[in-house]
């Protein structure tokens, strides 16, 4: 068996990928609260947007703690497509229960539905990527460890959505999304644990990238977008303050007030 180390760069991958985990989920929290305060198309959009925040923040917290991760005797590289799939996947049926919630007519089961829609959804991103891995050797799960790893997905995807539908002050989404980031964190290294690696030494080539090649870039450029999100969600004004805003700027009989014409 060859030794695993879950944080080759000390500390450094597991703050930050914790991190992309409260970014993605306070983006996503804040997204959805906005989305319940609107109707038609608005509400889509803001629903889209958190969908790909907390899709985004939780597969770039999984592959930035992947960077630290090695095994002893082996070298690790990563196969694209499915390493791509994976965060698909993430994005996909993040927005499936997000929708269910955002849409739901009766609250509890759309809160039940969208939790286990989007935990299974973490989960199976995350076991996704792990099948990307390309090293000389085997990997094994312990199935017990695999079993809890996705009740604690699921419990982590529920806790997020009851906190959309019922949390609407900043102060209390920064509670709730630190809670959320510690969940999934917490679900990525309980995954990461059941995880065993028979090392076959080898000089041949693996196949793949490595992860500063592609996981890397990757990451930072979706962490990026992560940022400039908030940036946006953070000066975008409230659905009420924008129909405030509207009705300010139309006259007294609901018309909008024209120039006056120029006397010569």
């Amino acid at each position: 068996m060859g030794h695993l180390d879950h944080a080759a760069f000390g500390w450094l991958t597991p703050a930050l990928s914790y991190a992309m985990a409260c970014i993605g989920a306070a983006l996503g929290l804040r997204c959805t609260v906005r989305a319940l305060g609107a109707t038609g198309r608005s509400r889509r959009n803001w629903l889209i947007t958190a969908a790909s925040a907390i899709g985004t923040g939780i597969w770039t917290m999984h592959f930035v703690a992947m960077l630290g991760f090695a095994v002893s005797g082996t070298d690790i590289r990563y196969d694209v497509p499915l390493t791509v799939l994976s965060l698909l996947v993430a994005m996909v049926v993040v927005c499936a229960g997000v929708f269910a919630v955002g849409y739901g007519r009766d609250r509890t089961r759309a809160l039940l539905v969208g939790g286990l829609t989007t935990g299974l959804g973490v989960a199976s991103m995350h076991y996704l990527g792990m099948a990307a891995v390309r090293l000389h050797g085997e990997v094994t799960y312990d199935l017990t460890l695999v079993a809890l790893s996705v009740l604690i997905a699921v419990v982590a995807a529920t806790a997020a959505l009851w906190a959309a539908l019922n949390i609407r002050s900043p102060a209390a989404v920064t509670v709730a999304s630190l809670v959320m980031g510690a969940a999934v964190s917490s679900m990525h290294y309980t995954g990461m644990l059941a995880v065993g690696v028979r090392v076959t030494p080898s000089g041949a080539a693996l196949p793949g990238a490595t992860a500063m090649q592609f996981i890397f870039p990757l990451a930072v450029g979706l962490g990026s977008y992560l940022f400039l999100t908030s940036a946006f969600v953070a000066l975008s004004p409230p659905t009420g303050e924008r129909e405030a805003s509207a009705s300010a700027q139309q006259s007294p009989d609901g018309a909008t007030p024209r120039p006056r014409a120029r006397t010569a």
